[in-house]
């Protein structure tokens, strides 16, 4: 399916494009990373998390929109799990990569190379579940806006479902060890994206990239909540969680259950989780 690419006015457009980039060159780097382990997603591997494995349920014969999707491990894992799945990223390697990988392993899957801005432009229908994990509202420099678009795809009686890294714990200083912790960021960025240049990635810190720029925004939760309620969703829960999906500062450790936990575990919120129903 084409690509949706809405033209937005000036410092958006910059945001995006520039963001779409630093993807662009992510894939490869990802790809072969130790943290994605690919091979051993393809010898049967789950990439989905305990956490919305259990908070999402069964999934068998329900259609699934994954947003913000990458190179489609985390879609291609709910299809191992019955269900029907469509994965949208605006990165082309990015979907090109999650197309090989279906194919290779015989997975059914639709890939939609789009903007989640754009989405309307090129993708119709409803779904029982739309989905959204770890590292991906940062990237938006409009949260209200990606929460209407995200809603208008969930079936009235269908779900939204959002597991992200804590606003408080994209504060934390990530550059400095040791106690206490120290806030370096702000809690929102009011609209307006910082901006970063540097090599690495959570997946290889050593990661020389090919593009280094970004923009990224704080979403507090406040924000988002609100967001997703008023555009027409209604709120099952709100979980926080002290552990998080990667080793966001240095003295994080992974446990057991695959997570990054602080020695103090429970001194800040690093995760959260939300899932909201649309009405019948």
């Amino acid at each position: 399916m084409r690509r949706g690419v809405p033209q937005y006015d000036g410092a958006v457009q910059e945001y995006i494009d520039n963001n779409r980039k630093l993807w662009d060159g992510m894939v490869p780097v990802h790809v072969a990373s130790q943290f994605y382990d690919v091979a051993s997603f393809k010898a049967g591997r789950s990439s989905l998390m305990s956490v919305e494995r259990d908070e999402v349920g069964p999934v068998e014969g329900k259609t699934l929109l994954h947003l913000q999707c990458h190179f489609g491990m985390d879609t291609l894992s709910w299809a191992r799990l019955g269900a029907e799945v469509t994965g949208v990223d605006f990165s082309a390697p990015a979907i090109a990569t999650a197309r090989d990988l279906a194919t290779e392993l015989g997975i059914g899957a639709r890939f939609v190379e789009s903007d989640v801005y754009g989405l309307p432009e090129v993708l119709q229908g409803n779904f029982d579940i739309v989905f959204a994990s770890y590292g991906v509202i940062c990237w938006l420099p409009d949260f209200r806006r990606w929460a209407e678009i995200a809603a208008s795809y969930v079936k009235p009686g269908g779900f939204f479902y959002l597991i992200e890294d804590h606003p408080v714990a994209a504060m934390l200083d990530d550059e400095s060890a040791g106690r206490p912790l120290r806030l370096r960021y702000p809690y929102t960025t009011g609209g307006v994206p910082q901006v970063n240049e540097g090599n690495g990635t959570y997946a290889d810190r050593s990661a020389v990239l090919p593009h280094k720029r970004s923009y990224e925004s704080n979403h507090g939760m406040g924000e988002i909540v609100t967001a997703l309620i008023d555009a027409g969703l209604r709120i099952d829960f709100l979980h926080e969680f002290p552990f998080g999906a990667w080793q966001k500062l240095r003295d994080m450790t992974k446990g057991d259950d695959g997570f990054y936990h602080l020695p103090d575990e429970g001194a800040v919120p690093l995760m959260f989780s939300v899932k909201a129903t649309k009405p019948p």
